[in-house]
């Protein structure tokens, strides 16, 4: 058997990009993609793909070379994630949410050689191609994409136009074959919000592998209708751009995650797939009785990942019709790496204790060969009782090559053979995972490990809680204490300053052991966001220094006022916050 050898016949590199070529071939007539009034078949998306691939050809792309996209939601981005590929290039999608600065840091590292950018980020553009002009002599080409659905005309004097560059390809364009799976597909950057920004090098391998796996997870059926709810910005949409070509299904494209525009889409298009951040549910939940439309073809799935939601949370939203699966991943290991798969048993427990399980962030997907929870000093297993906390580590074909041109980054985040995540979770007696919180995030008070997310979650379960962060602040007996962040909902009035830091801490009494009881809760207008919809702790924690806690009585050194003006909102980021995510 030892003589047996690879061929043609019997080894293939694995890339996504079969996906496509698979679904042009079983699925040609089938609609691919929806946007507002266009539309495209899976076998008119493979003619664009090429034709694009061919235009970037003629303009000297190839092999290793890394085109940047800024831009939505649109069928643009969709199609970028094979065609820049098929001309052997490197596909680099820039959070939009980004300021010029991180852009430029972005285009100046990457050493992108073409840059595409949708006309409503054009004037963000020109800012990062300034300041990159004064770091180097070398700037990307820079090609407009123009709205498909609505053009607008607008170039600002540049020649370059996306459907041009498909109009001037060769549809019958053929792609040469990937020779090594171990090759870069794609480049995401990510900074974990607090650090200079590092470049996640994704294979073909591992992007083709964890778009199976997902697919498989999530129990994603044929002809799903998925829903652009999710950056593809975000982990290239958690490998669903190539896995909705994968199963046949149709792209619905979103410029913008608004709640009238999402259940517009959802209803119809009669949407049966979506992904998101938990920030989107509020966004669904408080939706204007205007801008809400019946979900009448059956339950909405969701795969949602970043922080744990909340029970109470996930309750409210399957009361809408949607359907609930919890994952958790990070850039690093190109989407998410744990599911939390549903057990048939479970559908007879009540349903908050349904809620519960879904909260949990479940087991590997079918990539890794691994995923565990240990202590990093002794890379010990932690015992499966659900109580006994470690760090979460995986490995798998599915985790990053590594930090482009970061070694010393890279060679950190890989220990003894396994990928530190930096969250602390523990490990059920059923085997299933669970996030406690951010290493640097638990709260030692005492002695006692406190999980700000078990007090945020019991925080949520409050009747006017909108939105609930929890971090350290200084105490001068036990060391740190927590400190509790809410947003609250309105009342019928339209007013929220009938809830009291009082009421709160009588709630958490009611609920919870008493050294986890917040020692200063701060109401704020909205808690401060990344661009992608996950709270900012790193700007809490350094509010919470600022406070100062007595033996009784806590007090502050800033008032609530000034606390207010150091911190923004989703849709008001301070300019020198650096990217999101490495946290899905």
């Amino acid at each position: 058997m030892d003589k047996l050898q690879k061929c043609g016949a019997n080894y293939v590199p694995l890339t996504p990009l079969t996906f496509l070529t698979r679904a042009a071939k079983v699925y040609a007539n089938r609609t691919s993609i929806i946007y507002e009034g266009t539309a495209f078949t899976w076998q008119q998306t493979y003619q664009r793909c090429c034709s694009l691939a061919d235009s970037l050809r003629s303009l000297n792309i190839g092999k290793n070379d890394v085109v940047s996209v800024l831009a939505p939601n649109i069928p643009a981005v969709y199609e970028m994630h094979f065609a820049v590929p098929m001309a052997g290039a490197i596909l680099n999608t820039i959070n939009t949410r980004l300021d010029a600065k991180n852009i430029a840091t972005i285009l100046h590292h990457s050493e992108a050689k073409l840059l595409l950018v949708d006309y409503q980020f054009l004037d963000l553009a020109d800012q990062a191609l300034a300041m990159l002009a004064a770091k180097t002599t070398t700037k990307p080409s820079v090609v407009v994409i123009d709205d498909v659905d609505s053009p607008t005309g607008v170039r600002q004097g540049r020649q370059l136009e996306y459907e041009k560059l498909i109009q001037m390809g060769n549809p019958g364009f053929v792609p040469g074959d990937i020779e090594d799976e171990w090759a870069p597909i794609a480049l995401n950057y990510t900074s974990g919000t607090t650090s200079e920004p590092k470049g996640v090098v994704y294979s073909h391998r591992g992007a083709y592998l964890s778009t199976l796996s997902l697919i498989l997870g999530w129990e994603m059926g044929s002809e799903p209708v998925y829903l652009w709810s999710l950056p593809m910005f975000h982990c290239n949409g958690w490998t669903f751009t190539w896995g909705v070509a994968a199963r046949g299904g149709t792209n619905v494209c979103l410029r913008n995650t608004t709640a009238k525009d999402m259940y517009r889409c959802i209803s119809q298009h009669k949407v049966t797939h979506m992904c998101c951040a938990p920030i989107v549910f509020n966004i669904l939940l408080e939706a204007k009785p205007h801008e809400r439309q019946e979900i009448g073809h059956g339950p909405v799935q969701i795969l949602t990942g970043g922080a744990p939601p909340p029970a109470p949370l996930l309750e409210k939203m399957e009361t809408l019709g949607f359907h609930i699966t919890h994952a958790y991943g990070l850039t690093e290991a190109t989407g998410p790496a744990l599911v939390s798969e549903w057990q048939t048993k479970w559908n007879e427990l009540p349903r908050q204790d349904q809620a519960k399980l879904k909260a949990r962030q479940g087991i590997s997907i079918l990539t890794l060969a691994d995923a565990d929870v240990k202590d990093l000093e002794t890379m010990a297993s932690v015992p499966r009782d659900g109580k006994t906390m470690g760090e979460i580590v995986l490995r798998g074909s599915s985790i990053m090559k590594g930090y482009f041109k970061d070694p010393e980054a890279t060679n950190k985040a890989f220990k003894n053979g396994w990928f530190a995540t930096g969250d602390v979770g523990v490990v059920h007696p059923d085997g299933y995972l669970e996030i406690k919180d951010r290493s640097k995030d638990v709260i030692i008070s005492g002695g006692e490990n406190i999980s700000s997310v078990e007090l945020e979650s019991v925080l949520y379960k409050h009747p006017r809680v909108l939105e609930a962060a929890v971090v350290a602040m200084p105490h001068p007996r036990w060391g740190e204490s927590p400190c509790a962040f809410i947003a609250l909902k309105q009342n019928a009035s339209g007013k929220t300053d009938d809830v009291k830091e009082a009421d709160i801490v009588t709630y958490c009494r009611k609920n919870l052991p008493h050294y986890m009881i917040p020692k200063k809760v701060e109401f704020l207008p909205e808690l401060p966001k990344t661009s992608t919809g996950k709270i900012q702790k790193f700007q809490l924690r350094e509010l919470a220094k600022s406070f100062v806690v007595s033996q009784n009585l806590p007090s502050k050194q800033k008032t609530s006022q000034q606390v207010k003006r150091g911190i923004r909102g989703y849709d008001n980021q301070p300019q020198e916050q650096i990217l999101a995510l490495s946290r899905l």
